[in-house]
This record gives C-alpha cells, sequence and structure tokens, in this order.
C-alpha cells in the first residue's frame, strides 16, 4: 500500500496529462484508504469514510474542471490553464483535496480518528501531489488564491485554541501552514514550496516525538518529562520553531513569505498573516509549556510511570529534529 502511494503521487508528478495526473491523485487515496482503517477502531472507519467522501468530491470536481478545460481549449495539457472557469474549478478542487479553509471542516475530524503515524502520512506526503499541480497550473485567479491563503491562516490559528486533542491541534496548525504557503504561490512558487519542506521536517519531528511518548491529549504530555528528558526538552523548540519564532529555522520561510507580501504591495494581508501566526504561537506555547513546565500530579515522589520499552526507531527523530 505504502508502494501504491508513492506511486500515485509519482504519476502526478510525472505527468503532463491532466486524465494521469487525475488518475495518480485517484490511487494515492485509494492506497492510503486501508492504512488509515487498518486498527478497525469505529473512529478510525469513520475518519476514513469521511476522508475518502472528500477526496472523491475534490476528484470528481478535478475531473470535470480538466474535461471543461479541454472542452473549451481542444488539449489536455496541464500547463494550458488559460480560461477562468476550469482554473478556478481545479484550484478549489486541490484546495478541498490539501483542507484549505475554507473547504478544512474534514482534516482535523480526519486526522482525530487516526493513529499518529498514518496521521504523518496524510498531513506530510498527501499533501506533495496536490501541491505539485497548484505549482504547475499557476492559477492565474491571484483574489481567489488569497482569500483561501488568509482565510486559512485565520482558521488554522482560531481552531486549535481551545483544543485538548493533539491531533487536532496538529491539524490546524497544518491548515495554517497550507494557508502560509498558498498566499505566496503565486508570487513566488520556490518558497512555497520551502515552506513546504520546512513545514514536513517540523511535523515529522513532531507526530513522532509524540509517538516515542506514546500520548494524543495534552493531558498525556505532563508524563513524558518522566519517560523521555531529552526528547522532552527538544520538542519546545519544534513547536516554537513551527509558531515562527527566530532564530528556529521556522522563521525563515515566515520571514520570506511577508517581505515578498510587502514587495507585492499586499502590507495589510501581510499584517492579518501575521497576527494570525500568533495565535498559533499561542497553543503550540500550551504543548510546550504541558510538556516542560508541568509535572504529572503524583501521590509519591518522583513515581515513573509504568510502561512497555518503546521498540521504535529513534534515528530519523534525532534527524528531523
Amino acid at each position: 500500500l505504502l508502494f501504491a502511494m508513492g506511486l500515485g503521487t509519482t504519476i502526478t508528478f510525472a505527468s503532463s496529462h491532466w486524465l494521469l495526473a487525475w488518475m495518480g491523485l485517484e490511487i494515492n487515496t485509494l492506497a492510503i484508504l486501508p492504512l488509515m482503517c487498518q486498527s478497525h477502531h469505529p473512529r478510525a472507519v469513520e475518519a476514513t469514510i469521511k476522508y475518502f467522501l472528500t477526496q472523491a468530491t475534490a476528484a470528481a470536481m478535478l475531473l470535470f474542471a480538466s474535461i471543461t478545460n479541454a472542452w473549451i481549449t481542444g488539449q489536455w495539457n496541464l500547463e494550458f490553464m488559460s480560461y477562468s472557469l476550469p482554473t478556478t474549478l481545479v484550484t478549489v478542487a486541490l484546495a478541498l483535496k490539501i483542507g484549505l479553509a475554507p473547504l478544512h471542516a474534514w482534516m482535523p475530524e480526519v486526522l482525530q480518528g487516526l493513529d499518529l503515524t498514518t496521521g504523518l502520512i496524510l498531513s506530510t506526503w498527501q499533501k506533495l501531489a496536490p501541491f505539485c499541480l497548484l505549482l504547475q497550473i499557476n492559477p492565474s485567479n491571484t483574489s481567489l488564491l488569497l482569500i483561501l491563503g488568509l482565510a486559512s491562516t485565520l482558521v488554522g490559528g482560531w481552531g486549535g485554541l481551545n483544543q485538548n486533542q493533539l491531533r487536532k491541534i496538529l491539524a490546524y496548525s497544518s491548515i495554517a501552514h497550507l494557508g502560509w504557503m498558498i498566499l505566496v504561490l503565486q508570487f513566488f512558487p520556490s518558497l512555497t514550496l520551502l515552506t513546504l519542506l520546512m513545514y514536513f521536517v517540523m511535523t515529522f519531528s513532531l507526530f513522532i516525538s509524540f509517538k516515542v511518548n506514546n500520548s494524543t491529549t495534552i493531558n498525556s504530555l505532563s508524563m513524558s518529562w518522566s519517560k523521555a528528558p531529552i526528547i522532552s526538552s527538544m520538542v519546545p523548540f519544534i513547536l516554537l520553531s513551527l509558531g515562527g519564532l527566530p532564530p528556529l529555522s521556522g522563521f525563515m520561510p515566515k520571514w520570506l513569505i511577508l517581505q515578498e507580501l510587502t514587495k507585492q504591495s499586499l502590507a495589510p494581508l501581510a499584517a492579518l498573516a501575521a497576527l494570525s501566526a500568533l495565535l498559533s504561537l499561542y497553543f503550540y506555547l500550551r504543548i510546550s509549556y504541558a510538556m516542560t513546565l508541568t509535572m504529572s500530579p503524583n501521590i509519591l515522589l518522583n513515581a515513573l510511570p509504568w510502561r512497555l520499552p518503546s521498540n521504535q526507531h529513534t534515528l530519523p527523530l534525532a534527524i528531523t529534529t
């Protein structure tokens, strides 16, 4: 199934024909569905069905848009999206596929039902193919992309504030970061790619460190200090990097994006995006506070929580951190 997922993404990467691109996205979706519901928990099955319905809707919309484009222009190439109707439809379909606000509602729900590994695949690898298509069609409809991007940064900031579930918080942070990428997509595509890669590295290390702790709520993070002290002292840096604080690496893409938006004389938009980053920063700080500055309330002093030894490789975690 992982091979099929990789194959689907690669087909989309390599295609210049709309049908092939659509087929790659479909293979990608169908390959991750069994991975999502492998635990057979009712929540996982529900999440899988929700994911399947949204992705099928987006794929149908994409197919419809490409057929419309072929009908108007008479060819199937990705690059010749010169008419506004098919271009807008494709942009909206891909926004639904990656979960940009206001088409984001499936994302926290789906991520909440999955285990951390599949959630990691969903929030990193599954974003690659739609982003590749978005970068290739280079949508000319600037206001649509700016609205999608700004709405995503705001929703991603506000949605995560009152959450206790780590996976929902990660989903909202993913929405916010995707919004940042979409904001700068039409002005500076390589910067979008850079932001995407930075986001992948940070999310990867965060998911894996949560997996080492085996924690899915903020409350269970207060145990992590006695389980894995070194990881617990490193994770706040990853979180603040996701929030975009200098001198950490997550600051660089945000700074460059704000600079590019100001160059395009979109200073109010840049200011709004920067303020929405404050909202996200609040819940990252909340997680890092729970992880490093709170001790779990134990009756016995220094009682270590009982746990099975973790049999998981920590080399990728070390590298990405």
